[in-house]
C-alpha cells in the first residue's frame, strides 16, 4: 500500500513540476532569436496589470496548453504597464501592439521575426482575442493561424 502511494505521488508531483515549467520571454530580440534557431512562430500574449486573469487561468496554466505550446510556438510575454522595464523597451512594447492592431487587452498575436542590420521586422501570422472557450478552442483557434491549408 505504501509503495503505491509513493508511485503515486512521486506521479503527481512530476506531473505539477511539469506544468508549471512554461518559459515566457520578456525581451523581443532573445525571442526572434531563439525562434529562428527553433523554426516556430512567437505568440506574443499582450498583457497589463489590471487586465483580468481569465486567459491565463483557462488557457496558460493547464497541462495541454503546456504541452501544445512547447511543440509550437515561442512564448512572449509583453506587459505594456510593467515598470521594471526601461522607457526605451516599454515603448517598442507599445510601437509592436500598435503595429499588429491590438486594440483590447488581453490578446495573443502569432508572428515570426527577423533581424537584419539591426532593424527588427516582424510578419503578422493573426491575432487572437481573449474568448472563454476555454484551452481546446484556443489550440484550435491557434493551429488554424499556423498550419493555414
Amino acid at each position: 500500500m505504501t509503495r503505491k502511494l509513493l508511485i503515486l505521488l512521486f506521479f503527481l508531483i512530476t506531473c505539477l513540476a511539469e506544468s508549471q515549467n512554461l518559459e515566457w520571454k520578456t525581451n523581443v530580440i532573445d525571442a526572434i532569436t531563439l525562434s529562428n534557431e527553433e523554426r516556430k512562430p512567437l505568440l506574443i500574449f499582450f498583457t497589463a496589470v489590471n487586465v483580468p486573469e481569465n486567459l491565463q487561468n483557462e488557457v496558460f496554466k493547464t497541462s495541454e496548453f503546456e504541452k501544445w505550446s512547447r511543440r509550437n510556438v515561442i512564448l512572449v510575454k509583453l506587459d505594456l504597464s510593467d515598470s521594471a522595464v526601461s522607457n526605451e523597451v516599454k515603448e517598442q512594447n507599445i510601437k509592436l501592439k500598435n503595429a499588429f492592431g491590438v486594440a483590447a487587452l488581453p490578446e495573443i498575436c502569432y508572428a515570426t521575426g527577423s533581424i537584419r542590420n539591426g532593424k527588427t521586422a516582424f510578419n503578422l501570422l493573426g491575432r487572437i482575442p481573449y474568448s472563454s472557450n476555454g484551452v481546446k478552442s484556443f489550440i484550435t483557434d491557434s493551429n488554424l493561424i499556423l498550419n493555414p491549408e
